[in-house]
């Protein structure tokens, strides 16, 4: 996978900031650019790479067999790889999220559709639909953003210095590097964007692994083994201060939990997630936590058993966090469901340290295609130092947030919307070409991806299945 930082190639081989003429040299650009997506992957968390793992249904992911389960990881990951590999081809700026997500989105489909099962159950539709808008409505922000901030640089700074191109510069006051300031805060912004666009793209690719781990052995990679009896601990307690939590709030919660639920049967509790059924879970969980010091101790199904209720417990959680209870009990059910799920939601050190590698890697062996595209062919004229400063810090800063609250963007189009939004403010005008050629990419990757993923694994199934 490939990314391009904000940045462009001219013919004098320097790799640089859209507008920014000789802010670095091309090698050691690209070299900074690849350790800072290296270190955001690291350092990115894992919120968004759970987003991605959370698109299909707990009971999909450990319910499957192992034969289905190679066949859904097949599909999936040949799909994204065609479609990101055939855009990085011709220089298409297509969003890799767009890809992952279609992908995965089209083998839950059709897993539902083969097991005559609702779509429900092969796709977590509320978490897709979060993940829809969220895809939507990013660039639109990043255009926006992005444009206003311009405008404001341009009334704060009237010195026309930094709102020169480099050929504007170079021929006016016949120097190569625009102001000092202005030329550390485009290397700044752009190592920002490198290092945002780790912790996003990055963390998807963290969950797909885990995605793929969990499909194929679901018994040694549904639990952090690693885990020590204080963090199961840990566990226990976050699922106490929870039911007490419910206990003190029962008039607020009975729209969600059913206080009075007749007992489900063990069957029930363990193949669907209901809120009705949550305390019983949370009992269960905890007569299973309360026999064993180590997930080691449990048998390969009671590890899938755990994960199941450990997910089920705050799904019902995350229900509740939005009902109108009081600022403290809102802000301490935050953290007990973060210790609640912290042995669930996790990645092996060696998954994340690859998947860094793989990232750094990627943005120096393979920018210069589409780093074309987006430098030079968005805009009708070349950018000034103003216009790569404004849309770096809105692609880093929109990135970043997304990163944080969790939520999968794509980085691309943030991007590219963020370089169009400063060439409209500007009235460099648009080269319509290159527009439409995004635009299509972004309207055809979901639902080619969905088709092609899902056709895959029809077909394999019905071949080896």
């Amino acid at each position: 996978h490939v990314e391009p930082p904000a940045f462009k190639v001219r013919e004098n081989s320097t790799y640089e900031h859209p507008g920014f003429s000789g802010g670095l040299p091309a090698h050691l650009a690209v070299v900074a650019s690849g350790i800072f997506n290296f270190f955001g992957v690291m350092f990115g968390g894992l919120g968004v790479a759970y987003a991605i793992v959370h698109l299909l249904p707990i009971d999909l992911l450990l319910g499957m067999d192992s034969t289905q389960g190679l066949i859904m990881v097949f599909s999936l990951l040949f799909s994204a790889i065609v479609w990101n590999l055939g855009t990085w081809f011709f220089g298409i700026p297509a969003s890799s999220s767009h890809t992952l997500i279609g992908s995965i989105l089209g083998v839950g489909g059709a897993y539902a559709w083969i097991s005559h099962k609702p779509v429900t159950q092969g796709i977590n539709v509320g978490k897709a639909i979060d993940i829809m808008l969220s895809l939507i409505i990013s660039p639109t922000i990043g255009f926006i953003v992005a444009a206003l901030l311009l405008l404001a640089m341009k009334r704060i700074w009237t010195s026309n210095k930094i709102h020169k191109t480099p050929e504007e510069r170079q021929l006016v006051d016949g120097k190569k590097h625009p102001p000092f300031w202005a030329r550390l805060t485009l290397v700044a912004s752009a190592m920002g964007v490198s290092f945002v666009h780790g912790s996003n793209d990055g963390q998807k690719g963290i969950g797909l692994v885990m995605l793929v781990l969990i499909c194929m052995a679901p018994a040694y990679f549904a639990l952090d083994m690693n885990s020590r009896a204080y963090d199961l601990d840990r566990t226990q307690d976050a699922n106490h201060r929870i039911m007490e939590i419910y206990q003190r709030n029962q008039a607020a919660l009975s729209e969600v939990i059913n206080f009075s639920a007749p007992a489900a049967s063990k069957e029930e509790l363990l193949t669907h997630c209901s809120a009705d059924s949550a305390l019983q879970a949370m009992a269960t969980l905890d007569s299973r936590l309360d026999a064993v010091r180590t997930y080691d101790q449990l048998s390969p199904s009671d590890r899938r058993e755990v994960r199941r209720l450990l997910l089920c417990i705050d799904d019902t959680a995350r229900k509740v966090s939005k009902l109108p209870l009081p600022a403290k009990e809102l802000t301490d059910l935050a953290k007990w469901r973060k210790d609640l799920t912290a042995t669930a939601e996790y990645a092996p050190t060696w998954v994340i340290v690859s998947i860094a590698l793989a990232l750094g890697c990627g943005t120096m062996v393979g920018w210069r295609r589409i780093v074309h595209t987006v430098g030079e062919k968005i805009g009708s004229s070349g950018m000034t130092y103003s216009q790569g400063i404004a849309a770096q810090i809105t692609a880093a800063s929109s990135i970043g947030v997304a990163s944080l609250t969790g939520m999968p963007v794509s980085t691309t189009h943030i991007l590219s919307s963020a370089v169009a939004g400063t060439m409209v403010a500007n009235k460099s005008g648009l080269q319509s070409q290159t527009i439409k050629t995004i635009l299509m990419a972004w309207v055809l990757t979901l639902p080619l991806t969905m088709l092609l993923s899902g056709g895959l694994f029809i077909i394999s199934n019905h071949l080896f299945g």
